[in-house]
């Protein structure tokens, strides 16, 4: 298998974790093996996302007690900032595993933009990257130092958006 890259999908704009999905879905299709690993997206219901790359034969894991502040106030940040240090560390355990041909690292450029985890992590997880592994990046934020490392960089740039008209989150279309 050819040399894997690092890809970021970075910005304010939405996209970015469907762009990362939709890639996973392609990889899937062509027999690789591929490993979807989310932060901050605990939430109790399966977004149309997650179910269709499961039945895809896509391995997602979705980090517990990881919420944002932003969907929930009552969030202690110093459980939250063991939280993903837990699942920092679980994904390298898989990541350096060379188990997968692509592993997406979900939300995790936000991880780093709030101040849950430091670049430092982030610099880990792209120094254990097995030389095949196709290693993606998502979230609002991405630091200088990771997109230097990348070899893909898009950002999302939100131009308009509903939910500034009070327009809710509608499933089947943004999760």
């Amino acid at each position: 298998m050819p040399k894997g890259l690092i890809h970021i999908y970075t910005g304010e704009g939405k996209g970015k974790t469907t762009a990362a999905f939709g890639l996973a879905k392609r990889a899937a299709g062509h027999g690789r093996k591929v490993l979807i690993l989310q932060f901050l997206k605990s939430g109790p219901k399966d977004s149309g996302e997650i179910i269709t790359a499961r039945k895809a034969g896509i391995k997602v894991v979705r980090f517990k007690d990881q919420t944002t502040p932003l969907f929930d106030p009552g969030v202690i940040l110093k459980e939250l900032k063991d939280a993903v240090k837990k699942a920092v560390s679980y994904s390298l355990e898989e990541i350096r595993s060379d188990a997968y041909d692509v592993v997406i690292l979900d939300e995790f450029i936000t991880v780093l933009s709030c101040g849950y985890a430091t670049i430092k992590s982030g610099l880990k997880i792209v120094e254990a990257k097995p030389e095949r592994l196709e290693l993606i990046f998502t979230g609002r934020g991405a630091p200088e130092e990771l997109i230097e490392a990348a070899d893909y960089v898009t950002e999302m740039r939100m131009i308009k958006h509903p939910f500034s008209k009070g327009v809710k989150a509608r499933k089947g279309v943004e999760f």
